[in-house]
């Protein structure tokens, strides 16, 4: 699975999961889901996403 895709992967769980959260247990989780959505936004812009630097040093 390349990198890409893992990124994907992981922000389409922790929108999932953070939704669900808040479905089931406090309306404040879709903060999480805000900055989730926010951290997409910008890495498309400025093409630095944390979640891609943290995998390429795992993968090393």
């Amino acid at each position: 699975m390349t990198i890409d895709n893992q990124v994907r992967a992981f922000a389409g769980s922790f929108i999932l999961l953070s939704l669900s959260l808040a479905h089931y247990h406090n309306q404040n989780w879709l903060w999480f889901t805000a900055f989730v959505g926010a951290n997409l936004l910008q890495s498309s812009f400025t093409k630095i996403c944390p979640l891609e630097i943290i995998l390429r040093k795992v993968e090393k």
